[in-house]
Protein backbone atom coordinates (compact mmCIF):
# COMPACT_ATOMS: atom_id res chain seq x y z
CA UNK A 1 0.00 0.00 0.00
CA UNK A 2 1.19 3.33 -0.72
CA UNK A 3 -0.05 5.97 1.88
CA UNK A 4 -1.44 8.83 1.45
CA UNK A 5 0.59 10.22 3.88
CA UNK A 6 3.28 9.70 6.47
CA UNK A 7 5.91 11.78 8.27
CA UNK A 8 9.62 11.48 7.30
CA UNK A 9 11.37 10.53 11.01
CA UNK A 10 15.07 10.07 11.18
CA UNK A 11 18.27 10.10 13.87
CA UNK A 12 18.10 13.29 14.91
CA UNK A 13 14.30 12.73 15.77
CA UNK A 14 15.36 9.80 18.01
CA UNK A 15 18.69 11.71 19.81
CA UNK A 16 16.73 14.79 20.88
CA UNK A 17 13.76 12.38 22.30
CA UNK A 18 16.23 10.03 24.19
CA UNK A 19 17.65 13.23 25.10
CA UNK A 20 14.39 14.24 26.47
CA UNK A 21 14.29 10.67 28.51
CA UNK A 22 17.81 10.96 29.84
CA UNK A 23 17.28 13.78 31.61
CA UNK A 24 13.68 13.26 32.20
CA UNK A 25 11.99 16.40 30.79
CA UNK A 26 9.13 14.69 29.32
CA UNK A 27 6.37 17.28 30.64
CA UNK A 28 5.79 20.60 29.59
CA UNK A 29 9.24 21.86 30.69
CA UNK A 30 12.46 21.70 29.36
CA UNK A 31 14.69 23.02 26.81
CA UNK A 32 13.29 21.71 23.62
CA UNK A 33 10.12 23.60 23.92
CA UNK A 34 11.53 27.41 24.14
CA UNK A 35 13.86 26.50 21.18
CA UNK A 36 11.48 24.79 19.14
CA UNK A 37 9.19 28.16 19.65
CA UNK A 38 11.81 30.70 19.16
CA UNK A 39 13.39 29.09 16.09
CA UNK A 40 10.17 28.44 14.29
CA UNK A 41 9.02 31.55 15.01
CA UNK A 42 12.05 32.96 13.62
CA UNK A 43 11.61 30.86 10.95
CA UNK A 44 8.18 32.44 10.04
CA UNK A 45 9.83 36.06 10.30
CA UNK A 46 8.15 36.28 13.58
CA UNK A 47 9.40 37.17 17.02
CA UNK A 48 7.10 34.69 19.18
CA UNK A 49 5.93 31.56 19.00
CA UNK A 50 3.57 29.81 21.18
CA UNK A 51 3.53 25.78 21.25
CA UNK A 52 0.32 23.94 21.73
CA UNK A 53 -1.48 20.72 21.56
CA UNK A 54 -2.69 21.03 18.25
CA UNK A 55 -3.83 23.06 15.45
CA UNK A 56 -7.27 23.94 16.34
CA UNK A 57 -6.14 24.54 19.86
CA UNK A 58 -3.46 27.03 17.87
CA UNK A 59 -6.57 29.63 16.48
CA UNK A 60 -8.25 29.03 20.09
CA UNK A 61 -5.39 30.49 21.44
CA UNK A 62 -5.47 33.35 19.04
CA UNK A 63 -8.93 34.42 19.43
CA UNK A 64 -8.59 33.87 22.62
CA UNK A 65 -5.50 36.17 23.04
CA UNK A 66 -7.59 38.57 20.62
CA UNK A 67 -10.80 38.44 23.56
CA UNK A 68 -13.04 37.23 20.81
CA UNK A 69 -16.27 36.22 22.61
CA UNK A 70 -20.35 35.81 22.40
CA UNK A 71 -21.65 38.24 19.95
CA UNK A 72 -18.79 38.38 17.65
CA UNK A 73 -18.40 37.44 14.31
CA UNK A 74 -15.20 35.35 12.28
CA UNK A 75 -14.91 35.68 8.45
CA UNK A 76 -13.91 32.16 7.42
CA UNK A 77 -13.66 29.87 4.21
CA UNK A 78 -16.73 27.25 3.89
CA UNK A 79 -14.09 25.24 2.23
CA UNK A 80 -11.50 24.03 4.85
CA UNK A 81 -10.96 21.47 7.60
CA UNK A 82 -13.32 21.42 10.54
CA UNK A 83 -10.69 22.59 12.58
CA UNK A 84 -10.96 26.23 11.42
CA UNK A 85 -14.10 26.50 12.47
CA UNK A 86 -14.64 24.79 15.89
CA UNK A 87 -12.53 27.11 17.47
CA UNK A 88 -15.12 30.04 16.61
CA UNK A 89 -17.87 27.69 18.25
CA UNK A 90 -15.63 27.46 21.36
CA UNK A 91 -14.99 31.37 21.54
CA UNK A 92 -19.26 31.61 21.44
CA UNK A 93 -18.14 33.73 18.17
CA UNK A 94 -20.24 33.27 14.98
CA UNK A 95 -18.82 31.46 11.93
CA UNK A 96 -19.29 33.61 8.95
CA UNK A 97 -18.76 31.94 5.61
CA UNK A 98 -17.00 32.99 2.37
CA UNK A 99 -16.90 30.99 -0.88
CA UNK A 100 -13.99 29.47 -2.58
CA UNK A 101 -12.23 31.14 -5.75
CA UNK A 102 -11.80 28.14 -8.02
CA UNK A 103 -8.58 28.41 -9.06
CA UNK A 104 -5.99 28.35 -5.93
CA UNK A 105 -9.34 27.17 -3.93
CA UNK A 106 -8.90 29.76 -1.22
CA UNK A 107 -10.98 32.13 0.01
CA UNK A 108 -12.13 34.20 -2.48
CA UNK A 109 -11.22 37.61 -1.90
CA UNK A 110 -13.52 39.55 -3.67
CA UNK A 111 -16.23 38.03 -1.31
CA UNK A 112 -15.29 38.89 2.04
CA UNK A 113 -16.20 42.73 2.14
CA UNK A 114 -19.80 41.95 1.77
CA UNK A 115 -19.73 39.72 4.63
CA UNK A 116 -18.34 42.45 7.27
CA UNK A 117 -20.53 43.59 9.78
CA UNK A 118 -20.03 45.73 12.54
CA UNK A 119 -20.30 42.50 14.80
CA UNK A 120 -16.98 41.39 13.33
CA UNK A 121 -13.64 41.17 14.96
CA UNK A 122 -11.63 39.07 12.76
CA UNK A 123 -10.51 37.60 9.12
CA UNK A 124 -9.23 33.52 9.09
CA UNK A 125 -8.00 33.21 5.84
CA UNK A 126 -6.81 29.39 4.97
CA UNK A 127 -3.76 28.42 2.67
CA UNK A 128 -5.66 25.72 1.46
CA UNK A 129 -3.30 22.18 0.37
CA UNK A 130 0.17 24.68 0.87
CA UNK A 131 -0.95 27.48 -1.72
CA UNK A 132 -1.13 31.20 0.14
CA UNK A 133 -3.96 32.86 0.10
CA UNK A 134 -3.96 36.50 -1.77
CA UNK A 135 -3.51 38.26 1.74
CA UNK A 136 -2.83 41.88 0.14
CA UNK A 137 -6.47 42.28 -0.02
CA UNK A 138 -6.97 40.56 3.39
CA UNK A 139 -4.59 42.76 5.04
CA UNK A 140 -5.90 45.64 3.22
CA UNK A 141 -9.67 44.83 3.97
CA UNK A 142 -8.76 44.04 7.66
CA UNK A 143 -7.04 47.72 8.01
CA UNK A 144 -9.76 49.58 6.86
CA UNK A 145 -12.24 48.09 8.71
CA UNK A 146 -10.13 47.28 12.04
CA UNK A 147 -9.89 43.65 11.98
CA UNK A 148 -7.33 40.81 12.69
CA UNK A 149 -6.13 38.48 11.14
CA UNK A 150 -5.44 35.36 12.20
CA UNK A 151 -3.76 33.00 9.30
CA UNK A 152 -4.65 29.64 9.47
CA UNK A 153 -0.98 28.08 8.05
CA UNK A 154 -1.81 24.44 8.90
CA UNK A 155 -0.72 23.01 5.73
CA UNK A 156 1.37 25.57 4.32
CA UNK A 157 4.60 25.43 6.45
CA UNK A 158 7.17 27.09 4.67
CA UNK A 159 4.78 28.32 1.68
CA UNK A 160 5.18 32.05 0.48
CA UNK A 161 3.15 35.06 -0.69
CA UNK A 162 5.04 37.56 -2.62
CA UNK A 163 8.60 36.27 -0.63
CA UNK A 164 6.79 36.29 2.50
CA UNK A 165 6.20 33.41 4.45
CA UNK A 166 2.76 32.50 5.41
CA UNK A 167 2.28 32.35 8.84
CA UNK A 168 3.67 36.31 9.54
CA UNK A 169 1.59 38.05 7.16
CA UNK A 170 -1.36 38.54 9.38
CA UNK A 171 -1.48 39.53 12.86
CA UNK A 172 -1.37 35.79 14.17
CA UNK A 173 -0.38 32.64 12.37
CA UNK A 174 -1.73 29.27 13.22
CA UNK A 175 0.38 25.69 12.72
CA UNK A 176 -0.62 22.42 13.24
CA UNK A 177 2.02 19.64 13.45
CA UNK A 178 -0.09 16.48 13.26
CA UNK A 179 1.59 13.73 11.69
CA UNK A 180 0.50 14.58 7.80
CA UNK A 181 1.78 18.02 8.12
CA UNK A 182 5.28 18.72 6.63
CA UNK A 183 6.70 19.20 9.90
CA UNK A 184 5.43 17.06 12.48
CA UNK A 185 5.33 16.44 16.37
CA UNK A 186 2.80 13.67 15.94
CA UNK A 187 0.11 16.17 17.67
CA UNK A 188 0.91 19.32 18.46
CA UNK A 189 0.66 22.90 17.34
CA UNK A 190 2.03 26.57 17.25
CA UNK A 191 0.80 30.26 17.65
CA UNK A 192 3.30 33.09 15.93
CA UNK A 193 3.11 36.72 16.52
CA UNK A 194 4.78 39.88 16.30
CA UNK A 195 2.71 41.33 19.40
CA UNK A 196 4.14 40.68 22.49
CA UNK A 197 1.04 41.09 24.52
CA UNK A 198 -0.78 38.54 22.23
CA UNK A 199 1.99 36.22 22.94
CA UNK A 200 1.97 36.44 26.31
CA UNK A 201 -1.64 36.09 26.77
CA UNK A 202 -1.65 33.03 24.63
CA UNK A 203 1.25 31.74 26.50
CA UNK A 204 -0.85 32.49 29.75
CA UNK A 205 -4.08 30.96 28.28
CA UNK A 206 -2.50 27.84 27.23
CA UNK A 207 -1.06 26.90 30.89
CA UNK A 208 -4.30 27.47 32.92
CA UNK A 209 -4.62 31.35 33.51
CA UNK A 210 -1.82 30.79 35.78
CA UNK A 211 -0.33 33.93 37.07
CA UNK A 212 2.67 34.71 35.27
CA UNK A 213 4.99 36.13 38.01
CA UNK A 214 4.34 33.31 40.29
CA UNK A 215 2.64 29.66 40.24
CA UNK A 216 0.23 30.17 42.81
CA UNK A 217 -3.17 28.46 42.40
CA UNK A 218 -5.21 31.64 41.92
CA UNK A 219 -6.77 31.93 38.29
CA UNK A 220 -7.58 35.29 36.93
CA UNK A 221 -9.58 33.54 33.91
CA UNK A 222 -10.78 30.86 32.70
CA UNK A 223 -7.49 29.02 30.71
CA UNK A 224 -7.06 25.94 29.08
CA UNK A 225 -4.48 23.30 28.84
CA UNK A 226 -2.96 23.04 25.76
CA UNK A 227 0.34 22.38 26.43
CA UNK A 228 2.86 21.10 23.92
CA UNK A 229 5.56 18.58 25.76
CA UNK A 230 9.43 18.44 25.65
CA UNK A 231 9.07 15.31 24.06
CA UNK A 232 7.14 16.95 21.02
CA UNK A 233 8.84 20.06 21.10
CA UNK A 234 11.92 17.82 20.76
CA UNK A 235 10.70 15.94 17.44
CA UNK A 236 9.49 19.54 16.21
CA UNK A 237 13.61 20.67 16.38
CA UNK A 238 14.61 18.16 14.60
CA UNK A 239 12.03 18.24 12.01
CA UNK A 240 12.35 22.26 11.46
CA UNK A 241 16.31 21.52 11.56
CA UNK A 242 15.53 19.61 7.82
CA UNK A 243 12.24 22.34 6.97
CA UNK A 244 13.55 23.24 3.75
CA UNK A 245 14.59 19.86 2.58
CA UNK A 246 11.21 18.35 3.51
CA UNK A 247 9.36 21.08 1.44
CA UNK A 248 11.80 20.22 -1.39
CA UNK A 249 10.90 16.91 -1.60
CA UNK A 250 7.20 17.82 -2.35
CA UNK A 251 7.80 20.35 -4.83
CA UNK A 252 10.10 17.63 -6.79
CA UNK A 253 6.76 15.37 -6.34
CA UNK A 254 4.37 17.92 -7.26
CA UNK A 255 6.48 18.47 -10.08
CA UNK A 256 6.73 14.85 -11.26
CA UNK A 257 3.22 14.32 -10.50
CA UNK A 258 2.11 17.77 -13.13
CA UNK A 259 4.40 16.22 -15.73
CA UNK A 260 2.69 12.88 -15.82
CA UNK A 261 -0.99 14.27 -15.56
CA UNK A 262 -0.67 17.32 -17.47
CA UNK A 263 -2.50 15.80 -20.87
CA UNK A 264 -4.68 13.05 -19.26
CA UNK A 265 -8.49 14.38 -20.03
CA UNK A 266 -10.70 15.60 -17.32
CA UNK A 267 -7.81 15.86 -14.77
CA UNK A 268 -7.63 19.41 -13.10
CA UNK A 269 -4.17 19.63 -11.66
CA UNK A 270 -3.15 22.55 -8.94
CA UNK A 271 -1.87 25.47 -9.77
CA UNK A 272 1.33 28.31 -8.33
CA UNK A 273 0.48 31.42 -9.06
CA UNK A 274 3.01 34.04 -9.67
CA UNK A 275 3.25 35.71 -6.73
CA UNK A 276 2.89 32.09 -4.49
CA UNK A 277 5.50 29.14 -3.73
CA UNK A 278 3.33 26.41 -3.26
CA UNK A 279 4.58 23.64 -0.76
CA UNK A 280 1.86 21.08 -2.22
CA UNK A 281 1.12 20.05 1.29
CA UNK A 282 -1.49 17.47 -0.37
CA UNK A 283 -1.02 16.91 -4.35
CA UNK A 284 -4.38 17.27 -5.22
CA UNK A 285 -6.29 17.24 -7.87
CA UNK A 286 -10.02 17.39 -9.51
CA UNK A 287 -11.52 14.56 -11.39
CA UNK A 288 -13.69 16.37 -14.04
CA UNK A 289 -16.61 14.76 -15.86
CA UNK A 290 -14.54 14.33 -18.98
CA UNK A 291 -12.58 11.64 -17.17
CA UNK A 292 -15.57 9.20 -17.64
CA UNK A 293 -15.76 7.75 -13.93
CA UNK A 294 -16.39 9.48 -10.56
CA UNK A 295 -13.97 10.79 -8.05
CA UNK A 296 -15.02 8.18 -5.81
CA UNK A 297 -15.09 5.20 -8.29
CA UNK A 298 -11.42 6.64 -9.46
CA UNK A 299 -10.27 6.21 -5.80
CA UNK A 300 -11.99 2.50 -5.41
CA UNK A 301 -10.15 1.42 -8.50
CA UNK A 302 -6.96 3.01 -7.24
CA UNK A 303 -6.91 1.45 -3.75
CA UNK A 304 -7.72 -2.11 -5.34
CA UNK A 305 -4.02 -1.21 -6.24
CA UNK A 306 -2.77 -0.37 -3.45
CA UNK A 307 -2.93 3.00 -3.77
CA UNK A 308 -4.19 4.91 -0.96
CA UNK A 309 -6.33 8.58 -1.34
CA UNK A 310 -9.10 10.82 0.03
CA UNK A 311 -11.11 13.29 -0.58
CA UNK A 312 -11.58 16.75 0.05
CA UNK A 313 -12.86 18.52 2.63
CA UNK A 314 -16.99 18.65 2.80
CA UNK A 315 -17.87 22.85 2.91
CA UNK A 316 -18.73 23.66 6.21
CA UNK A 317 -22.30 24.74 5.00
CA UNK A 318 -23.14 21.12 4.76
CA UNK A 319 -21.42 19.63 7.69
CA UNK A 320 -24.19 17.92 9.61
CA UNK A 321 -23.19 19.36 13.03
CA UNK A 322 -23.64 22.83 12.20
CA UNK A 323 -26.95 22.09 10.34
CA UNK A 324 -28.16 20.81 13.76
CA UNK A 325 -26.85 24.13 15.04
CA UNK A 326 -29.17 25.93 12.42
CA UNK A 327 -25.90 27.82 11.47
CA UNK A 328 -25.87 28.71 7.66
CA UNK A 329 -29.12 27.41 7.24
CA UNK A 330 -30.16 28.11 3.49
CA UNK A 331 -26.74 28.96 2.54
CA UNK A 332 -24.56 27.91 -0.88
CA UNK A 333 -21.40 27.86 -1.64
CA UNK A 334 -21.13 26.60 -5.31
CA UNK A 335 -17.88 26.99 -5.78
CA UNK A 336 -16.52 24.59 -2.18
CA UNK A 337 -19.26 22.51 -3.63
CA UNK A 338 -17.97 21.99 -6.77
CA UNK A 339 -14.34 21.31 -4.95
CA UNK A 340 -15.55 18.87 -2.51
CA UNK A 341 -17.35 16.76 -5.15
CA UNK A 342 -14.36 16.58 -7.11
CA UNK A 343 -11.61 16.75 -4.94
CA UNK A 344 -9.15 14.06 -3.75
CA UNK A 345 -5.61 13.73 -3.38
CA UNK A 346 -3.11 11.50 -4.41
CA UNK A 347 -0.03 10.22 -2.16
CA UNK A 348 1.96 13.22 -1.38
CA UNK A 349 4.62 12.51 1.92
CA UNK A 350 7.43 14.11 1.57
CA UNK A 351 9.17 10.72 1.88
CA UNK A 352 7.43 9.41 -1.51
CA UNK A 353 9.37 7.60 -4.17
CA UNK A 354 9.85 8.51 -7.88
CA UNK A 355 8.31 4.81 -8.74
CA UNK A 356 5.94 5.22 -6.90
CA UNK A 357 4.33 8.20 -8.16
CA UNK A 358 5.53 6.93 -11.48
CA UNK A 359 3.07 3.68 -10.35
CA UNK A 360 0.15 5.96 -9.25
CA UNK A 361 -0.11 7.79 -12.97
CA UNK A 362 0.21 4.82 -14.45
CA UNK A 363 -2.53 2.89 -12.66
CA UNK A 364 -4.89 6.60 -13.52
CA UNK A 365 -3.79 6.41 -16.98
CA UNK A 366 -4.89 2.96 -17.45
CA UNK A 367 -8.18 3.43 -15.86
CA UNK A 368 -8.68 6.16 -18.37
CA UNK A 369 -7.63 4.09 -21.78
CA UNK A 370 -10.06 1.32 -20.02
CA UNK A 371 -12.67 3.89 -20.15
CA UNK A 372 -12.25 5.02 -23.72
CA UNK A 373 -11.58 1.23 -24.77
CA UNK A 374 -15.32 0.59 -23.09
CA UNK A 375 -16.92 3.65 -25.01
CA UNK A 376 -15.29 2.75 -28.11
CA UNK A 377 -16.48 -0.51 -27.97
CA UNK A 378 -19.62 0.31 -26.96
CA UNK A 379 -20.39 2.88 -29.93
CA UNK A 380 -18.84 0.55 -32.36
CA UNK A 381 -20.97 -2.98 -31.60
CA UNK A 382 -24.04 -1.80 -30.18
Amino acid sequence: MIPVCEPVIGEKELEYVVDCMKTNWISSKGKYIEEFEGRFAEYCDCKYGVTTTSGTTAIHLALGSLGIKKGDEVIVPSFTMIGSVFPIIYCGAKPVLVDAEPETWNIDVNKIEEKITDRTRAIIPVHIYGHPCDMDPIMKLAKKHDLYVIEDAAEAHGAKYKGKKTGGIGHIGCFSFYANKIITTGEGGMVVTNDEEIAERAKSLRNLSFPKEKRIYQHPEVGYNYRMTNIQSAIGLAQLEKIEELIERRRKNAHLYNSLLKDVDGITLPIEKEWAKNVYWMYSILIEDEYGISRDELMERLMKKGIDTRTFFIPMHQQVVFENMKLFKGERYPVAEELSRKGMYLPSSSGLKEEEINFVCNEIKKIIRGIKYDTYRTSHYV
